[in-house]
């Protein structure tokens, strides 16, 4: 008797089952540094993966006030003014490691990196950021936030994969870099201090001579009462959790170490 043929579903449940057999450490040690700092350490995890000298990690932390420059901007006619209105407005210019334009981070925004193995990196863009915007809009449901993936008209960084509120405000911004044999899918939920991001890339994204309607700026905590750091922070730790099997772990201080020495690849100079 021939053996039963498999359908379509039953290969995507096997498929199911196999991601969820994979292990994720979640680094929740704090880099004791600033934002240029931290994504240098985002770039060694990135080259460790790569070179098969550390399994899929995820990264969750709570960020200093920085604004995040990409290539693209520093090529901007208005970039040293750009640099300056975020000096001025206190928030520490850097090199961010994704493409994509400005964005920030304050102490009221989750931040995360999610490093893993990619044997053919190019090929899995799309899926990856499809996964990553999902769990998060996922965990932002939990909350009882109405979030939904996709961006809306004029916000900053504009992406396919933003994830926004009742299709009114941007909440989270995601970028991704990859490299041979790894990738890095990065960014940043805003949870409170909305006026706060408003008000710098109003002034940055005038610099830049970008679109920027500083309206479609939200935050969490003005969605759902309750929604502050620790419990968006948990949720997203939650959604990773019922999906793939994570275990804690701390950072390698060697690693932390080197990020000292290597982040001023990330700093900016001008402004």
């Amino acid at each position: 008797m021939a053996p039963p043929r498999v359908c379509g579903g039953l290969r995507v449940f096997a498929a199911t089952l196999k991601r969820v057999t994979r292990r994720i450490r979640v680094l929740r040690g704090e880099n004791p540094g600033g934002a240029a700092r931290d994504t240098a350490l985002s770039r060694l995890l990135l080259a460790a993966v790569s070179r098969g000298d550390a399994p899929e990690c995820l990264r969750v932390w709570r960020p200093r006030d920085a604004l995040a420059f990409s290539v693209l901007d520093r090529t901007r006619a208005g970039f040293a003014s750009a640099v300056s209105a975020a000096r001025e407005a206190g928030f520490e210019p850097f090199l961010r490691l994704t493409g994509g334009h400005a964005a920030v981070y304050t102490d009221a925004t989750v931040a995360f990196a999610w490093t893993l193995p990619a044997p053919e990196p190019h090929r899995g863009i799309q899926e990856r950021f499809d996964v990553l915007a999902e769990l998060v809009a996922a965990s932002l449901r939990d909350l009882g936030v109405d979030a939904r993936v996709g961006p809306v008209a004029g916000e900053y960084c504009p992406g396919a994969h933003s994830v926004n509120a009742r299709g009114r405000v941007k909440l989270m911004g995601v970028g991704q870099r990859v490299v041979r044999g790894a990738a890095h899918v990065g960014g940043v939920v805003v949870v409170g201090g909305a006026a706060r991001v408003r008000a710098v890339l109003g002034s940055v994204y005038a610099d830049l001579a970008l679109p920027f309607d500083p309206a479609v700026v939200g935050a969490a905590e003005e969605e759902v009462a309750g929604a502050d750091w620790s419990a968006v922070a948990n949720a997203l730790l939650e959604r990773f959790a019922a999906r793939y099997e994570i275990v804690d772990a701390d950072l390698d201080p060697a690693l932390v170490a080197e990020a000292q020495h290597c982040e001023f690849r990330h700093r900016v100079v001008c402004g």
